[in-house]
């Protein structure tokens, strides 16, 4: 069989089985709460679409968005920092890392988040001269761009051990390919990846894992990625946001309970070509944990890291006052108990 037609297959039978009804069936989920709610107020829809496949729901989720009313799914395609688009309204709803999000709430830019997806999915890896985060005192580590969702996530991690990122860090700017090439050639002593790139320097043995924030702690404890919107999309599109909203936490639950179904999306909708790493991700990826966690500890968390940081000057009280509504989210886990 072509690659091509493996691919038409593996996408209609993903698309056969990941039906509103279906993934209802499959999730004991009620579909006449759905029906119940008034229509979205737009049945546009815009996503981020990055080279990342842990935000892996909101890909899944197509057809559970085309479920809720969205006849339009559109998803956005960003090379570099996609972070920025949430505040001009470029996208209307999306997951990512959450404390770039923080960083952008504490300028007083108009973002809001919404809920939590997944705990972990960063790695940190370095060269054998980097057994501890605390090695990193006077290290080389690369990043794509200061500001970057990696970038971001050392630094929180750097300050929890009592350095200071902004001094005892050498930051250096590469493409994530390069990074790793530079890792493997002792010319960086660590990088920060995040899926399918720690399944791939794994494979291929460059460099040795430090941190993995699915299972190590305290990061394995707190949401990774989260649902952010615009404020005033999030004003005007209530009932979207919510549907929205719900569409991304029933993926997650396919990601959790049938992650070959997943990975097989993924590759078949062309947001990754590699199966097996596309696989180990679901099944790595803590995507069943949004109903215990909550989304508010993980932005006090994270911000009273990036605040000993120096970079961000408000609270995380101000943070949360201001930059999170948890309405619909709390909702849901009431809605989906699964």
């Amino acid at each position: 069989m072509r690659i091509e037609d493996a691919r038409r297959v593996s996408r209609r039978r993903f698309l056969e089985g990941v039906t509103l009804a279906g993934t209802a069936g499959l999730l004991g989920l009620h579909a006449r709460r759905v029906a119940a709610e008034p229509p979205p107020e737009t049945t546009t829809i815009r996503l981020s679409q990055v080279s990342g496949i842990c935000v892996a729901p909101q890909y899944v989720a197509e057809e559970l968005l085309r479920g809720e009313g969205f006849t339009d799914v559109q998803y956005v395609k960003f090379v570099a920092n996609p972070y920025k688009a949430y505040a001009a309204g470029e996208i209307d709803i999306s997951m990512a890392f959450v404390a770039p999000f923080i960083v952008q709430a504490d300028t007083g830019l108009p973002i809001v988040l919404l809920g939590g997806v997944h705990a972990g999915c960063f790695e940190l890896f370095g060269t054998n001269h980097v057994r501890a985060i605390r090695d990193l005192k006077g290290k080389t580590v690369a990043v794509p761009e200061l500001g970057s969702a990696h970038h971001v996530f050392l630094s929180s991690m750097v300050v929890y051990v009592g350095l200071n990122p902004q001094k005892d860090i050498n930051w250096v700017t590469h493409p994530t390919a390069e990074s790793a090439r530079l890792l493997a050639e002792g010319q960086v002593d660590a990088l920060v990846g995040f899926p399918p790139v720690p399944q791939e320097l794994r494979a291929k043995q460059i460099g040795q894992v430090i941190v993995n924030s699915t299972v190590d702690r305290p990061w394995s404890q707190y949401f990774c990625c989260i649902v952010a919107s615009n404020r005033e999309f999030v004003r005007k599109h209530p009932v979207a946001t919510k549907r929205a909203l719900r569409a991304l936490l029933k993926a997650a639950d396919v990601c959790a309970l049938d992650p070959e179904r997943a990975a097989q999306s993924l590759v078949a909708k062309g947001f990754t070509p590699h199966y097996a790493y596309a696989l180990q991700t679901m099944q790595e990826i803590a995507y069943n944990r949004w109903r215990e966690y909550d989304p508010e500890d993980t932005v006090r968390f994270y911000a009273l890291r990036l605040h000993e940081a120096g970079m961000i000057k408000a609270s995380p009280q101000k943070i949360i006052a201001e930059g999170t509504d948890w309405r619909f989210f709390n909702e849901l886990k009431k809605e989906l108990k699964g």
